[in-house]
């Protein structure tokens, strides 16, 4: 998919969103019913039919629920939430790729608990804001809080739902109120799963415009651009259709006139599945930011120790310098190096936090317990490299039986790279297992670096015997570079 001009410039602001922990997500009932779960009508059907109503003729859906309710009162209603939203879907791609994403505030309208359990299922730790009194609390060290705005399917009583509901909403459920006009005025939004028909919309608009006023950051939401194919019904003349195909383009165009009234930034698509292709391209841009040394070393030919470690020291201090995160396996002789650079521009920077340069993840080396460490090893590297986008490979030998062999470890983190999208800069100059890996790069470069005849180029001059410690670093920043802007 090329993605048009304004898709290119909504991806790259919400990637700088996401690293600067200033983005939020915002889901409504669209983003559960791609996995089975009722919308507001088909929620409402049986209901509208007991009243003799058609929900089919009825735009008002709130008053549906509320005439209900009045009728019948709330156990109805109550059973209906419970049984419809009781059974846990696994989410879509969309619900994973947002969980493994570093946004750490969801809102939803959505009575289930796709989003919670999605993130958890990640390893995250959630806490959800249900009730007022859910305020009161804190979990220490969390990832994620998802804030259920209209309620959870487990306490249906409280669910936002009748007229009566959105009426006392303020009273009720003031602290949600107070606590999205923070997020609201300090976070960058993606509306997602909003039709902008949806019956909760007026509500959500209309608080969004009282708590904006004007001091917001830009907000975004994905907009299915109406299509004349679209407008194909056989049962009606070809100007008929033509003239249903006019008619909803220029409500359309209004719609977006009025969401922009509020801050709201609809990114056109052609078809649902762009979304997952959009998400998809942020994922990948925000994991290129994340940079994976591989590396090991017994022996450092055929480099000096001095220059060996000059040139490690030098590449981790300019990747800080570049606001690159590294992520490192603490390799034997090379992740010491790597901490001293970070460390070296951390304490020459403003950075509060080493954590803010570089995520360590020291791998086992002793066997303890029953399971195989080298199984433990295998998991270990699988869930490292997962973080990271790009993946540098620097040396790689080790000691074993007396002689010094390749690094397998290095060749195993490299095939997980390839697996998980993780794209490789081998600097095969170091020699041992990098100088292997480049070999195999070089042997087929458009496999590894499709359309990127100049990357192919600076990967190419890593492996040359001499190459200067300088050109190396350049080399190796240039690629990243080149790397970040497709």
């Amino acid at each position: 998919m090329e993605f048009t001009k304004q898709q290119q410039s909504f991806i790259n602001a919400f990637v700088s969103e996401i690293k600067n922990g200033d983005a939020a997500i915002f889901a409504g009932a669209g983003f559960s019913a791609s996995v089975g779960f009722v919308n507001w009508k088909e929620l409402l059907r049986d209901f509208a039919d007991e009243l003799d109503l058609s929900i089919d003729k009825e735009h008002d859906l709130i008053a549906v629920a509320q005439y209900h309710f009045n009728k019948f009162n709330r156990g109805r209603i109550n059973n209906k939430i419970i049984n419809e939203f009781t059974t846990i879907k696994d989410g879509t791609e969309n619900h994973k790729i947002l969980a493994r994403l570093d946004i750490d505030s969801f809102w939803t309208t959505n009575y289930d608990q796709i989003i919670e359990k999605t993130l958890e299922s990640y390893g995250k730790t959630v806490e959800k804001k249900v009730r007022n009194e859910d305020f009161g609390r804190n979990i220490k060290k969390k990832d994620a809080t998802v804030f259920k705005m209209h309620g959870d399917k487990d306490s249906p009583n409280d669910a936002v739902l009748t007229k009566d509901d959105y009426e006392s909403y303020n009273d009720n459920r003031e602290l949600f109120s107070t606590a999205l006009r923070g997020d609201l005025l300090n976070k960058t939004f993606l509306f997602i799963g909003f039709s902008f028909d949806d019956p909760n919309l007026d509500y959500i608009l209309g608080r969004v415009k009282i708590l904006l006023k004007g001091n917001s950051p830009a907000h975004y939401c994905f907009f299915k651009e109406i299509s004349e194919t679209d407008f194909d019904d056989l049962k009606k003349s070809k100007d008929e259709n033509k003239e249903d195909f006019l008619y909803a383009k220029i409500k359309q165009d209004l719609k977006i006139e009025n969401l922009l009234r509020y801050g709201i930034n609809p990114i056109l698509i052609k078809e649902y599945s762009d979304i997952t292709i959009i998400l998809s391209e942020v994922e990948k841009r925000v994991k290129r930011n994340n940079i994976f040394i591989s590396g090991a070393a017994h022996q450092y030919i055929p480099y000096t120790i001095d220059d060996a470690q000059d040139l490690i020291h030098s590449l981790s201090f300019k990747l800080a310098e570049r606001n690159y995160k590294i992520v490192s396996g603490f390799g034997v002789g090379i992740g010491s190096v790597v901490i001293n650079g970070a460390l070296e521009f951390k304490l020459n920077s403003n950075y509060r936090s080493l954590d803010d340069l570089l995520i360590l993840r020291p791998f086992p080396q002793i066997q303890s317990g029953t399971k195989d460490a080298k199984e433990i090893r295998s998991n270990y590297r699988k869930d490292t490299i997962s973080l990271a986008g790009i993946a540098i490979f620097i040396f790689g030998n080790k000691l074993e039986e007396g002689k010094v062999t390749n690094s397998d470890g290095m060749k195993e983190e490299f095939d997980l790279c390839l697996k998980n999208n993780v794209i490789p800069i081998p600097i095969g100059n170091t020699g041992s297992m990098a100088k292997e890996l480049w070999e195999k790069v070089m042997a087929n470069p458009d496999l590894f670096y499709p359309e990127k005849k100049e990357l192919q180029k600076i990967i190419f001059e890593l492996g040359k015997d001499g190459i200067s410690k300088q050109r190396i670093i350049e080399g190796v920043i240039k690629a990243i570079d080149i790397l970040q802007e497709t």
